[in-house]
């Protein structure tokens, strides 16, 4: 427990304070700043599917073949051509992962994207697919990526 910048630990059952120590006031404002954070970015009311509904969603590995700045979005984000092997070919990805990768770094990266959703307009673009990530604490975006070589269209299993 944290009292006025305090740690107080209680002994079992006494009620009484066991042992304590100090903490700087900056350091529990921090800490609750990141518990906040974390508690925002967390969805408590997760959604149950089926097997049947993870099945339609299409999750194949490409490869970033060109990535440019995408200057017409409205937040920093690249677009990506994704090559997702000759069943699926390369599609189109507006993506918002300018904080975490440079244009150099994500050509010929291996990528898991969506590939059956509806093409989607953002800006002057239309978008084929979504690359896929994860928010990092500060909620930029990581990219979702194999951890071997797997051949290009591979359907995640």
């Amino acid at each position: 427990m944290v009292h006025g910048g305090r740690a107080i630990r209680r002994g079992p059952g006494s009620g009484e304070v066991a042992d304590s120590i100090s903490v700087p006031r900056r350091v529990v404002v921090a800490a609750w700043r990141l518990v906040c954070m974390a508690l925002q970015m967390h969805d408590t009311a997760m959604e149950t599917i089926g097997w049947d509904d993870f099945a339609k969603v299409e999750l194949r590995v490409g490869r970033i073949v060109e990535a440019r700045v995408f200057a017409e979005a409205r937040k920093p984000a690249y677009l990506l051509q994704v090559d997702f092997g000759d069943e699926i070919g390369v599609r189109k990805s507006s993506a918002q992962i300018t904080k975490l990768y440079s244009l150099d770094e994500l050509i010929g990266k291996l990528v898991v994207g969506v590939v059956n959703f509806p093409k989607k307009q953002i800006g002057p673009v239309m978008s084929e697919c979504l690359v896929t990530g994860f928010y990092d604490v500060d909620g930029n975006v990581a990219l979702c990526v194999p951890d071997r070589p797997v051949p290009l269209g591979a359907k995640l299993g």
